[in-house]
Parts: C-alpha cells; structure tokens; sequence
C-alpha cells in the first residue's frame, strides 16, 4: 500500500502487529498456523499505527479511509478506497495516521 522499501534496520522495529498507536494495538489476529498469519488493523479517525516495518504481505481494504503517510519518501495524503489489494514483498518502515473522519479497516495476510 503505497510504501518505499530503504533498509533502516528491521531488527529495530516492531512489527505490525507489535507497532500499535500510542501503546495501544491497532491489529489483531484473525488466523495463525504454520503456514500464514492474518490481521486485521484498524484506524478511527485520529488514529495512527507507529513506525514499523512489513515483512512479505497481501492487503485488502475492506474499509477505505484517508491517510497521512510518512515513509523514505516523505510525508503524503492518500485516500485508500474500500475493496483496494496490494501485495509488497517488504516495508523497510512506514507510519500512518487516519486523518479522515470515518473507521477503516484492513486485512493483512502474512505468509510464513
């Protein structure tokens, strides 16, 4: 989802599940096993998700919403419609921050 890939040390960052907003956790759990694990994050307006990195995911939104964006490239507005899937193989690092005024919502499936 629209993320620059500039290496910054992984090893130092949460993942997203571990990132949260503010200490409080924005994704949770759906599945886990062996094979995959999959998230659901999701962001009232006014809430973001901590600096964090992705390893190899598929998104899917299933709540669109607009978003400020902070990455390697800088810091930008994207507006993020319902039913939109995108697959990157990693996320050296992002934040994000709802800057909307609706929830949204996203599934990230993690393969293992």
């Amino acid at each position: 989802m629209l993320f620059s890939n500039v290496c910054i040390g992984q090893q130092n960052l949460p993942d997203p599940l571990e990132a949260g907003w503010k200490g409080e956790s924005v994704c949770e759990i759906l599945e886990e096993n062996e094979n995959i694990r999959v998230l659901q994050c999701t962001f009232e307006p006014g809430v973001g998700h901590d600096r964090h990195f992705h390893a190899a995911h598929f998104g899917y939104t299933l709540v669109g919403g607009k978003f400020q964006i902070t990455d390697t490239n800088g810091t930008r507005e994207v507006n993020v419609p319902t039913g939109y899937d995108f697959y990157n193989e990693h996320i050296d690092w992002h934040e994000v921050l709802n800057v909307g005024d609706s929830t949204a919502v996203f599934l990230i499936i993690e393969p293992k």
